[in-house]
């Protein structure tokens, strides 16, 4: 059984790789690939606290965040795919889509 305090470590290690990288890289894919990290640390520190508690909240849980994970990856996605069909580039530098 892995100790609590290490699965902690790494879904902080994670989470703060998925928040770097979301506010340091400027694209679009970038940016979601960031947000999916960052919901898979919190998937991680779930499972954990359900191994440590012998619970299945926990479990119940990373279940509705990998749906609503997988929701946003197909939408965003296809927001991409449109914005980049309109634009030409997936660079948010670029966008400026809230000008009329």
């Amino acid at each position: 059984m892995i100790p609590l305090n290490l699965v902690f470590i790494l879904s902080l290690i994670l989470f703060a790789i998925g928040l770097i990288a979301f506010f340091v890289k400027r694209d679009l894919i970038t940016m979601f690939m960031a947000v999916e990290l960052m919901l898979n640390a919190a998937n991680l520190t779930f499972i954990g606290f359900a191994q440590a508690f012998a619970s299945l909240e926990g479990q119940i849980i990373v279940f509705f965040v990998i749906t609503v994970a997988a929701a946003e990856a197909a939408i965003g996605l296809a927001i991409v795919m449109l914005i980049f069909r309109q634009k030409k580039t997936i660079k948010t530098e670029d966008l400026n889509l809230m000008k009329g």
